[in-house]
């Protein structure tokens, strides 16, 4: 059984994010069309066009500005170029932190960034100072009173990686990165949607922090997801009340 209140600390995310939508659709449609300039506009060919479709229609993205994003990545519109960087560092603690960004001007993204940790308690780090604590993975929750037996037998057909009990009743799947939405519609075809889902980066291991700690290392988390260039923001903190 893992440890810590997984339930709760995946939707205190997912909730935050869902409170900054607008800005949500903007980084969905920067993954979109990098996803479609570097795989092609054709969801069933490319995974991570697929994948990142499916973050918009998630979130309720017109379908218009999907369409566009695509658009833009295959030039039938254009578009602004973006490059990928990842930034790595530490926060409240020492807390490891990934941020990942898509952006146009690294000048600008790296200063905002180290900007970010500076005046918020962290400080950035050097090129896979932290990464090894890390796995590139699928990640799907599912409800505290999910049928554990059924849901791991699924699972395991499907495709997963692993099946992980969780100390709070939830269930967590974890899937091959590239596996993901192919395991996601097994398991919905079986009978099993999960709460909540995304590929990601999962921590082997977590921090704990409480108290003034834990509000001092969200507001870090929340500055740095804020910025336009960063696209997703990775911890092992676990933030509790």
């Amino acid at each position: 059984m893992a440890g810590h209140s997984k339930w709760a600390n995946i939707q205190h995310r997912k909730g935050r994010q869902d409170e900054k939508r607008g800005a949500v659709f903007s980084k969905i449609a920067k993954e979109i069309t990098v996803a479609a300039k570097m795989g092609g506009g054709d969801t069933g060919f490319n995974p991570r066009l697929r994948l990142a479709v499916d973050k918009g229609k998630s979130v309720n993205m017109p379908k218009d500005k999907i369409d566009n994003a695509i658009k833009k990545g295959t030039g039938e519109l254009e578009g602004v170029d973006y490059v990928e960087i990842r930034y790595e560092g530490y926060g409240i603690n020492g807390a490891a932190v990934i941020v990942d960004c898509l952006t146009d001007n690294r000048t600008r993204t790296v200063a905002e960034v180290r900007h970010a940790f500076n005046k918020h308690g962290g400080n950035m780090g050097t090129d896979g100072c932290v990464a090894f604590q890390f796995t590139h993975c699928g990640q799907l929750l599912f409800a505290p009173g999910t049928d554990e037996a059924a849901l791991v037998d699924a699972a395991i057909e499907a495709g997963a990686d692993d099946v992980l009990g969780n100390d709070d009743g939830s269930i967590e799947v974890v899937t091959p990165p590239n596996d993901y939405m192919s395991v996601k519609e097994a398991l919905e075809s079986a009978g099993f949607k999960s709460e909540f889902g995304q590929v990601t980066m999962k921590a082997g291991n977590e921090t704990e922090l409480t108290g003034d700690d834990a509000l001092k290392m969200q507001k870090l988390i929340d500055v740095l997801e804020g910025l336009d260039d960063v696209q997703a923001v990775y911890t092992n903190a676990i933030l509790e009340d």
